[in-house]
């Protein structure tokens, strides 16, 4: 499980999504919590997050949603470093319970 195809959405979604917001998470989360982001840094670069670091991406990337799909009008601007669509959003969960974490 530790070559690069272990990281890689699955499904339909755009190749790179998972790579690209486990890039983004880990480095908020190296702000905020140094020893998490450390130990999720190493699951992830061995292909298997640990069940906790597991947990805080699935709340990560579904509480950075930014591309809603609402008007200003209809829902709240979501400010963050990268733009994250429920589809994005999907995709990190597919990959997480393809891993066996409940999401």
């Amino acid at each position: 499980m530790d070559d690069k195809r272990t990281q890689r959405g699955t499904g339909t979604h755009e190749p790179g999504t998972v790579e690209r917001l486990v890039a983004a998470w880990l480095a908020e989360t190296e702000r905020h919590d140094p020893a998490a982001a450390g130990e999720a840094r190493a699951g992830w670069e061995r292909g298997a997050l640990p069940e906790r670091a597991a947990q805080d991406l699935a709340t990560w990337v579904t509480a950075r949603i930014t591309d809603t799909g609402f008007t200003e009008d209809e829902g709240p601007y979501v400010e963050g470093d990268v733009r994250i669509t429920p589809a994005d959003k999907d995709a990190v969960h597919d990959w997480l319970r393809a891993r066996g974490h409940a999401v």
